[in-house]
């Protein structure tokens, strides 16, 4: 009786499994069938190109940005001290350094190569400038219709000099006392002798 019990149940499994396979073969092979044929391609991160590094050198907080090589041309833009941007090349005289800088035209602008570091320092490749833009015309004026407006007066002739008479200064001569150099000196000599000799008659008079 244990047999014929463990029998059927082997024969219950066996038929629970085949219906089972027979249940999941089609979800099976509808998942096969949306497997992709081609091949996905992987993503693979690249390596940081060099990078342009505003210094100190240009003793300012920004440097500019242009839109070419030179002095020239417009300005299009600043850069901040320390400020890094991906640094594309350089002109033909190593003056200038062309720069990513999206929001303009192109996404590209130059600046001087005294005012950024490059960074890892690698040789750049060469970059041909774009044309130098034309410089405005100035006005020109006219040489009729200015010629209006310019007012010329006649020189006048200065009057001569006439040079001043001499200035006549007048001497005077002193018509006073006579000094005693017109004097002969005898009678200085005799008029001293004869005031010794009154005044010493005079002192014996007043003895006696």
């Amino acid at each position: 009786m244990r047999r014929f019990i463990v029998k059927a149940m082997l024969l219950g499994l066996l038929i629970m499994i085949a219906w089972m396979a027979s249940w999941q073969s089609p979800a099976a092979a509808s998942d096969l069938a949306q497997l992709p044929t081609g091949s996905v391609p992987t993503v693979t991160s690249t390596p940081g190109g060099p990078y342009a590094i505003v210094n100190s050198d240009s003793g300012e907080f920004q440097v500019k940005l242009r839109s070419g090589p030179g002095v020239l041309y417009d300005q299009v833009g600043l850069l901040l001290l320390g400020q890094k941007v991906p640094a594309k090349g350089r002109s033909p005289g190593n003056e200038w350094i062309l720069v990513e800088y999206p929001g303009i035209p192109g996404g590209h602008a130059w600046v001087f190569s005294l005012y950024v570091t490059i960074d890892p320092p690698v040789q750049l490749p060469v970059v041909e400038p774009p044309p130098t833009p034309t410089l405005a015309m100035t006005a020109t004026i006219d040489p009729t219709l200015a010629a209006r407006w310019i007012v010329t007066t006649e020189p006048t002739r200065l009057p001569t000099f006439t040079a001043p008479p001499p200035l006549a200064i007048p001497t005077f001569t002193d018509e006073g006392s006579p000094s005693l150099s017109s004097v002969p000196m005898g009678f200085v000599i005799l008029g001293l002798a004869v005031t010794g000799l009154f005044l010493g008659i005079m002192a014996m008079a007043q003895r006696g």
